[in-house]
């Protein structure tokens, strides 16, 4: 007898799926995580980027990260509920990452086309997002750096907040799906056992 069965969100009992299904459910996982991060990219070099960095669009990279918070808080939330956690993450870290370094190119490539002295050479939308991904890998290979004050404060933003989510978000999402996982595999409690540890 298999002891591993899983609970849907409602505390029901259910048998976990076969190979085959799990498979099946891994490709659409990474097809979807495929297509966010397509979508994302395509944005990122289609959508019109052509202001200056005013405090509007300043304002619109806290606006941003604030709603990276929220979308991060929404799909650990996610994790914890799915009956396939593990599955669910691939698709959180697939979104959340890749909108996390398009929010600061988008922000660096700004700040490049409002004055080509921000930093060490003009950028395009590619060099800025490079920039963010090298930041991001704290790979750092000098080409492109930032030398203005507001450069500077902003890829410190982008290095403490690299820090949040490699440490934080990143367990979060892999204790999201051990706690999953655990509840998956763990059978509810029937009335008559929470009556016996009552008593």
């Amino acid at each position: 007898m298999n002891s591993h069965v899983s609970c849907n969100p409602s505390g029901e009992r259910s048998q976990p799926a076969d190979p085959a299904t799990r498979r099946r459910l891994i490709w659409h996982a990474v097809r979807r995580a495929g297509v966010n991060i397509t979508v994302l990219v395509l944005l990122y070099y289609l959508l019109p980027l052509r202001g200056a960095l005013d405090p509007a669009a300043i304002l619109l990279l806290v606006a941003g990260l604030l709603a990276f918070t929220v979308l991060a808080g929404w799909q650990l939330r996610s994790i914890l509920r799915s009956q396939y956690p593990a599955i669910r993450a691939i698709e959180a870290l697939a979104l959340s990452i890749p909108l996390f370094l398009i929010l600061f190119a988008s922000t660096y490539f700004l700040m490049s086309r409002a004055d080509a002295g921000t930093f060490t050479e003009p950028m395009s939308r590619t060099d800025a997002l490079y920039f963010t991904v090298a930041v991001f890998a704290t790979v750092g290979f000098g080409d492109i750096a930032p030398k203005s004050e507001s450069a500077r404060i902003v890829t410190m933003v982008q290095m403490l907040a690299d820090l949040l989510v490699l440490g934080l978000l990143i367990r979060a999402v892999f204790s999201a799906v051990e706690h999953g996982k655990r509840r998956r595999t763990t059978p509810p409690a029937s009335p008559a056992s929470a009556e016996t540890r009552r008593r």
